[in-house]
């Protein structure tokens, strides 16, 4: 990989980790409710990538359903989970879509995991599990509950995407944010309040840090992405992509004040490594799974 390429993926990395935090502190601090939020951005999507919604895509209703995935009740649980769990926390426990992604290629596709994926995939729980676990009472967190769900689901999306035919990864995101924007606004109005008005009251940084997820993460992010991934093999970036909850961690400590615990960093430390065995590893079957949520547009 040329090092100006290199340089790209980085950025893209550290955009990708700034978008959690950024994330934590609009629902969490801000105020802003987090479905409602979730709602937004996918309508800013929808409206900034609209021209990218033509020709329409072959079997609709598999996308709709795949959109339900790696969309709307993907971002609904995990903006949930961030309002309710710490961002640094979230960065990490949030890669157990690698694990869940090679063992559903193993259930759907028939992919062979040898002793060393096996292995990687227990340690990414184990890590995860240790993170989640409140050592006082030994009760598990409330948020991070909602990060597995949201990883388990949007994993199960990504088998559904193997039935569709290939269409581009903007037209996906798209018609992801077309058809995830009218559920989430429809469910953020049966089950919160005030969302229209703590977005407005929110202020210029509350705009800009929507801008910054439709136009940072979704377009340029993911956009940069996928020219990389044109140019290299998923092999090779999968790996280098474990600096977004590096950024993660790291910028949640800086930017929102989180402690960083000797639990967190041992969690993390198993977990990621876990994961780093994981996408080492070749998936035949489904090669994507090594990159977990970033594939799928859905960082």
């Amino acid at each position: 990989m040329s090092v100006r390429d290199f340089l790209l993926l980085a950025v893209v990395c550290f955009v990708w980790g700034l978008n959690l935090v950024v994330t934590r502190w609009v629902i969490a601090d801000a105020g802003v409710p987090p479905i409602f939020f979730a709602g937004l951005r996918f309508a800013g999507i929808a409206l900034v990538l609209c021209w990218f919604l033509r020709p329409i895509p072959k079997n609709l209703g598999m996308l709709f359903l795949i959109a339900m995935g790696i969309g709307a009740v993907h971002f609904a649980l995990l903006f949930m989970g961030l309002a309710k769990a710490e961002a640094s926390a979230v960065s990490v426990v949030g890669q157990l879509g690698v694990p869940f992604s090679t063992l559903m290629s193993m259930v759907f596709l028939g992919e062979t995991v040898g002793w060393r994926r096996g292995t990687g995939i227990m340690m990414a729980f184990a890590g995860a599990t240790l993170i989640a676990i409140n050592p006082d009472n030994f009760s598990f967190s409330y948020g991070l509950l909602y990060i597995v769900a949201s990883a388990l689901i949007g994993s199960a999306a990504g088998i559904l995407m193997k039935k569709m035919p290939p269409i581009s990864a903007l037209q996906m995101q798209a018609w992801v944010g077309l058809f995830s924007f009218v559920p989430l606004f429809a469910l953020s109005g049966l089950t919160e309040t005030g969302g229209w008005s703590a977005f407005m009251s929110g202020g210029p940084w509350v705009w800009a840090a929507t801008v910054f997820a439709v136009l940072g993460v979704s377009v340029f992010g993911h956009g940069a992405f996928y020219n990389l991934l044109k140019k290299y093999d998923v092999s090779l970036i999968s790996p280098l992509t474990l600096m977004v909850p590096v950024w993660g961690v790291i910028l949640s400590v800086i930017l929102l004040n989180e402690q960083l615990s000797l639990q967190l960093i041992i969690g993390a430390a198993i977990s990621l490594g876990g994961v780093f065995v994981i996408v080492l590893r070749p998936n035949t079957a489904m090669p994507e799974a090594a990159l977990g949520d970033k594939v799928r547009g859905r960082q």
